[in-house]
């Protein structure tokens, strides 16, 4: 009989109610227990079997919860991660990792002393687009890459009153949050860089913290452009990359997102899979032979996180998101800003 890992849940705004809660309803080896709303009894109407209370110290409590998920804002990442690990539960922390490298690299101390397991949600390594090109750059199809660029952009210009992602406080901004998902995307391509540069500005009328970045990485051979922006009204292509036998260019996004906020739940034959016109378009050139066409998108899976979960604490399984690789990130993160700060280059 699988052994089933009881979770709580802090949090059921848009991370909790849309990328976490519907995992660990649908996936047999999670019972989910507990959610920790404030005011609210929302996730009650969807999943009426869970036990709504207000207080996540009652998680702490509870000896029959063996993982908690923290999907609160960042700067509530390091102490509840922390009071969850030494009351003896494994935790699943939103991205990113915590606001501060200093912070994570406490956590992870603090993960190895306890015996519990710190797994940051990176759910974007499970994009279609981006499984797509590990398989590509894998290949080598592309020989040897030049340059890789990545976008994650918005049309948002108006602010939202009370959203803490728009508030000046550690962990605000986009950098932090749209951020987090492309510098992790090209740590695991192309590991860590040398050297970097970092554009970041606030473009919105009355903003306190950043919505917009470019970000170039330099490696030995190649080159890194991240950039995200919340005033791109029509969108160009999420990723361009260029090697030395041609090109990839993708447009659109995975569609995970938009089926888990219409509700939909994470299973089926058909759940991931890309529509025809968002196929990434290659052109390479080899031994004289050009060829040009569509790549199917691999189907995307943030699924796949859970069960890397799952195995991690029922069979010891490697940790897919190492938190090591999150307290890298926000290194690379904290470099970006004093990097933006002294207007110049910044050595690794």
């Amino acid at each position: 009989m699988r052994q089933i890992i009881n979770t709580g849940i802090i949090g059921f705004g848009l991370s909790g109610r849309v990328f976490h809660a519907p995992f660990v309803h649908t996936h047999p080896g999670y019972n989910l227990k507990k959610v920790i709303e404030r005011h609210n009894n929302d996730s009650k109407k969807i999943y009426p079997y869970v036990e709504v209370v207000r207080d996540y110290k009652d998680l702490l409590a509870d000896k029959d919860i063996d993982l908690i998920v923290v999907t609160t804002e960042n700067t509530l990442h390091f102490p509840m991660v922390k009071e969850s690990l030494l009351a003896g539960k494994n935790v699943v922390v939103e991205k990113p990792f915590t606001p501060a490298s200093d912070e994570a690299d406490e956590l992870i101390e603090l993960s190895e002393t306890t015996g519990k397991k710190i797994f940051v949600y990176q759910n974007r390594r499970w994009d279609g687009d981006f499984m797509t090109i590990k398989k590509i750059l894998n290949d080598g199809i592309l020989g040897d890459i030049q340059e890789y660029e990545a976008h994650f952009d918005r049309y948002k210009p108006e602010l939202t009153p009370g959203k803490w992602r728009d508030e000046d406080k550690p962990g605000g901004g986009i950098l932090y949050d749209l951020g987090s998902h492309l510098i992790d995307q090209a740590l695991q391509l192309f590991g860590k860089p040398k050297s970097l540069t970092a554009d970041i500005q606030s473009q919105r009328p009355g903003s306190r913290v950043d919505d917009y970045f470019r970000i170039e990485m330099f490696y030995p051979a190649a080159k890194v452009i991240l950039t995200a922006g919340m005033m791109v009204k029509e969108p160009g292509p999420r990723f361009i990359i260029h090697g030395t036998n041609g090109s990839f260019i993708k447009y659109g996004i995975d569609p995970q997102e938009e089926a888990l906020a219409n509700g939909r739940m994470p299973e089926g034959g058909k759940w991931g899979v890309e529509d025809e016109k968002n196929w990434g378009f290659l052109t390479t050139e080899s031994d004289d032979e050009q060829v040009d066409g569509r790549i199917v998108t691999e189907p995307g899976n943030y699924m796949k996180f859970y069960d890397n979960v799952y195995d991690v604490l029922l069979d010891n399984a490697e940790q897919a998101v190492k938190p090591e690789e999150g307290m890298d990130l926000i290194r690379i993160i904290e470099l970006a800003f004093e990097s933006n700060r002294e207007n110049e280059k910044v050595i690794i």
